[in-house]
């Protein structure tokens, strides 16, 4: 047996997110089944998170256990043969038996996209929330600051989160404007099921002058979800890359 690291990119536009399902075709459906091909047999692939519907990566991480003994500069070729086109694998690495994407992750880094022009990009738009009215970027970036650090981040915890403890540590959070595409991105050792969509929706409110920056840190002492703002939609958020020690 041989544990593969397999990093992939992808436009998730069309797909039902990266778990397998019953309807609709998911990352790791589409990238089992083209393991499957070299392996004669069903493969599991895990994968470093589990982006939900419409949500994109540049640098989502998949591990499997696999008997094959395809070199691993011919498999990223060879499994891109059997994937469509908005899904593709970057790289094939062997690693060590105990890697598994998830658990052996020390950290991820997502990043969020919004088009705030009074007129959406037609080449953009399945990448961008489009909000053509003025945000204070000023107090977005106040507001994202705040968020650095250790906190127990519940306000931002969507329904049906699997872990017990909303307690995470972040290391950054920024905003940078480029002609009118805002792009957030946070990094931390982990993030709970819709928490940067959550984050987004109310730094937006915050933008939008219907929040002051200073309540993020009431958010982070005791909040729930309800006090939160609203969840920002999934096209405009990528995983960017998953850190590993």
């Amino acid at each position: 047996m041989r544990t593969l690291k397999i990093t992939l990119a992808y436009d998730g536009t069309r797909f039902v997110g990266w778990q397998r399902q019953a309807d609709g075709e998911s990352i790791q459906g589409l990238l089992e089944d083209a393991l499957a091909q070299f392996e004669g047999g069903p493969v599991t692939a895990h994968g470093a998170g589990r982006t939900d519907a419409g949500v994109h990566a540049l640098g989502q991480v998949a591990s499997a256990r696999v008997t094959f003994t395809h070199q691993t500069r011919t498999l990223t070729r060879a499994l891109n043969a059997h994937l469509p086109a908005d899904l593709r694998v970057v790289s094939v690495e062997d690693v060590d038996e105990g890697f598994h994407a998830r658990f052996s992750a020390s950290g991820k880094t997502y990043r969020y996209q919004i088009r705030n022009t009074p007129v959406a990009d037609p080449f953009d738009r399945a990448f961008v929330w489009h909000l053509p009215e003025p945000l204070s970027l000023g107090a977005m970036t106040t507001a994202a600051g705040l968020l650095v650090g250790t906190h127990d981040f519940n306000a931002f915890r969507s329904a049906g989160s699997e872990v017990s403890s909303p307690v995470r540590t972040v290391t950054r959070s920024e905003w940078r404007n480029n002609a009118g595409l805002l792009t957030y991105e946070i990094s931390g050792d982990g993030f709970l099921r819709h928490m940067v969509r959550a984050i987004v929706g109310t730094l937006v409110e915050i933008g939008r002058d219907w929040r002051r920056p200073e309540e993020i840190s009431a958010l982070l002492t005791g909040g729930t979800r309800a006090d939160a703002g609203t969840t920002a939609p999934p096209l405009g958020l990528f995983l960017v890359s998953v850190d590993y020690d």
